[in-house]
């Protein structure tokens, strides 16, 4: 594995199907580096130049058909959707005017050209100058940078020599294992955590167009960060690498705060607890009372079996009887969406939630 944190984040980042953008400077090698990662992934890379296209190229070109009008992809949009996978590469994204950066909206972000739906195997990756470095620059749009996670893109000056000896070696792409996805509930639990305590980072756009041109915390881009914090610890990825993707996604403030709060839980082993649900001990600070139920139940949705549902709910039992039901009901309603199938004998302790199971449309049956 590389030791560059910006190339070990972008093969995560890949891996999980969020759009990624590399940030450098002129000549590093960006581009060759991002079509010598499709190549040794077999995918199929289509590299589309934001500067020499129109808004049509990605909106679709408007065709009247009988009585109706269909918005047309491109041919580079149709070949990635025959393949049914691969790699759609936007170069020089910072030299797309504005309108070209409005259309690029649903493509980055539902990856919909015109009328057409790419598959979900198709990875999005872009690379940009600094405006000021870009020949005829443009500050990305606030809508189109929300949309990605921006990584600093460095050429290492031994990782330049060794490619000028004995050849370039492309970014690696990680093997996600089976079922990574059930990490996300866990991310998002600690994401949730977080901003019960910082509720102003919840959405905080930033007022100067250079800023709102990288990455700034949304509901949008804290699912984002949720999404690659499961990817990188399913990947093994470092903790620069990890630090390089929520950065990339919320931005340097919003991230280093997220950061820090993530060191200083010290949170209980969830598989500990729920071996031995009557050790439990709720922690007093609400958001590690948050996020230490958001580690059990997140682990119960990972692998739930009968035992390990009840033991859930024991936990969370638990920390009604500390005075901290409300908190305990957010995880009940997670708890609550991955009964095992075929039980028929609840828990006592389901008892505590059922006005809140109710109203959230979950009472079991």
């Amino acid at each position: 594995m590389t030791s560059n944190p910006a190339v070990e984040a972008l093969g995560v980042a890949v891996a999980a199907r969020v759009p990624v953008l590399l940030w450098g400077a002129p000549g590093t090698g960006k581009t060759s580096a991002i079509r010598a990662m499709a190549e040794a992934m077999g995918l199929p890379c289509e590299t589309v130049i934001a500067s020499i296209r129109e808004p049509s190229d990605f909106a679709g070109l408007p065709i009247v058909v009988g009585d109706s009008v269909r918005f047309a992809p491109p041919m580079w949009a149709r070949r990635l959707a025959d393949a049914g996978h691969g790699l759609l590469f936007l170069d020089e994204l910072s030299t797309a005017p504005p309108a070209v950066q409005a259309a690029l909206l649903r493509v980055v972000l539902e990856r919909a050209v015109g009328d057409l739906a790419l598959p979900e195997q198709v990875a999005v990756v872009a690379a940009a100058n600094p405006p000021e470095q870009a020949a005829d620059g443009w500050d990305l749009s606030a809508p189109l940078a929300n949309r990605l996670c921006h990584l600093t893109w460095q050429a290492e000056a031994r990782a330049v020599a060794d490619g000028l000896a004995g050849g370039w070696a492309p970014p690696e792409v990680p093997l996600l294992p089976d079922g990574w996805q059930a990490e996300e509930i866990l991310a998002r639990g600690l994401v949730a955590a977080f901003l019960h305590v910082r509720p102003a980072l919840a959405i905080a756009p930033p007022s100067d167009a250079a800023s709102a041109g990288r990455g700034w915390p949304s509901p949008r881009t804290w699912e984002m960060t949720a999404r690659l914090m499961a990817a990188a610890n399913a990947a093994g990825t470092s903790q620069d690498a990890r630090s390089a993707l929520i950065i990339g996604a919320v931005g340097d403030g919003a991230g280093v705060e997220f950061l820090a709060w993530l060191i200083d839980m010290d949170l209980p082993d969830p598989e500990a607890v729920l071996a031995d649900p009557s050790s439990f001990r709720l922690p007093e600070r609400g958001d590690r009372a948050y996020a230490a139920l958001a580690a059990v139940t997140s682990a119960v949705a990972a692998n739930p079996t009968p035992e390990r549902w009840v033991a859930g709910w024991q936990v969370l039992g638990l920390a009604a009887d500390a005075a901290a039901l409300d908190v305990a009901a957010v995880a009940a309603r997670v708890l609550a969406t991955c009964r095992p199938h075929g039980l028929t004998e609840m828990p006592p302790e389901i008892k505590r939630f059922l006005p809140v199971l109710r109203d959230a449309g979950l009472l079991p049956s």
